[in-house]
């Protein structure tokens, strides 16, 4: 708990007697003229009892006090000081700030996707740093958003990327129904200027991709195919509110093998097309070290 320590400062106007803290008291700056005009401020209400007080000033680190002419500083300064060290070492509320927190300009529309159990969600701002997928409200212990949705009895999975969240959804729900709900939860949280994902799941997804990327040692193959996925494949995914990873290239039976994330995952069609269409790329573009995709999900 914070100790404070007051400092008396005189000022231009000898009515008035600044008593400097310590320690930051307030965000804002305050000008009480009677007990009335205080009431959001517990500390000068209570300085107003004192019959010598005219005005009460509370801004950043400091105090000011204004007298009437009954008094003289020199003569209560030192009560003064002594009761409101007291008041701010009790750890009363000094003034009771409202939280004004502002809104952030921001659009959401709603994208179908190739899974129809997948809504594509489109922000124009970026969301996330990287990819983050949730199973469960488990899962998304450090994401209020995910979080939030997941308490919507028909979403199943949560998937974000960059400016977008895809959201699956149970079959007890139809698409038209719940849209409009889902989209408005979106744009509200991202509105209020909220984090969609915490500081710490950030630098621990950081922290992953890197030793990931330090530790694996691939070989030139899989090199390869991880460069074509991330130029050719990646993209078009992403546009339909899906993303894809490498697991593994088997030099010996010349197999890939994928994961398929978000839209993709689960999707009916998805699967098939994605694991024909990557099948004949990588044939084209790597020959014969490619006999056959698989594609998990994830």
């Amino acid at each position: 708990m914070k100790e404070y320590h007051l400092t008396l400062q005189e000022t231009n106007n000898p009515a008035i007697l600044k008593f400097e803290a310590n320690h930051f008291l307030v965000k804002e700056n305050y000008e009480f003229k009677n007990i009335d005009d205080a009431k959001n401020s517990p500390l000068a209400q209570q300085l107003f009892y004192l019959p010598f007080i005219k005005t009460v000033y509370i801004s950043g680190n400091f105090i000011a006090l204004e007298r009437f002419d009954i008094v003289q500083w020199n003569d209560v300064k030192d009560e003064v000081a002594q009761q409101l060290v007291d008041y701010l070492n009790d750890g009363e509320p000094i003034v009771i700030e409202e939280e004004t927190s502002k809104k952030v300009a921001v659009t959401v529309y709603a994208e179908v996707t190739p899974n129809p159990g997948v809504m594509k969600f489109v922000a124009n701002k970026p969301i996330v740093p990287s990819i983050f997928e949730f199973k469960n409200i488990d899962e998304a212990k450090d994401s209020e958003l995910a979080k939030q949705l997941f308490h919507f009895p028909f979403v199943k999975e949560i998937f974000f990327d960059h400016n977008y969240v895809s959201v699956t959804k149970y079959d007890v729900a139809e698409w038209d129904e719940v849209t409009m709900e889902l989209r408005e939860a979106i744009r509200d949280f991202l509105a209020d200027g909220k984090e969609v994902v915490s500081e710490s799941l950030q630098q621990k997804k950081s922290n992953s991709t890197d030793n990931e990327n330090s530790e694996t040692d691939y070989d030139d193959t899989s090199k390869q195919i991880i460069d074509i996925l991330e130029e050719y494949v990646k993209p078009a995914v992403a546009s339909d509110g899906g993303n894809i990873l490498f697991q593994s290239y088997e030099e010996e039976s010349k197999t890939v093998n994928v994961i398929l994330q978000g839209a993709c995952s689960g999707c009916p069609s998805s699967t098939f097309t994605l694991k024909n269409g990557i099948e004949t790329m990588l044939k084209n573009m790597l020959g014969d070290k490619v006999q056959e995709v698989i594609a998990l999900n994830g």
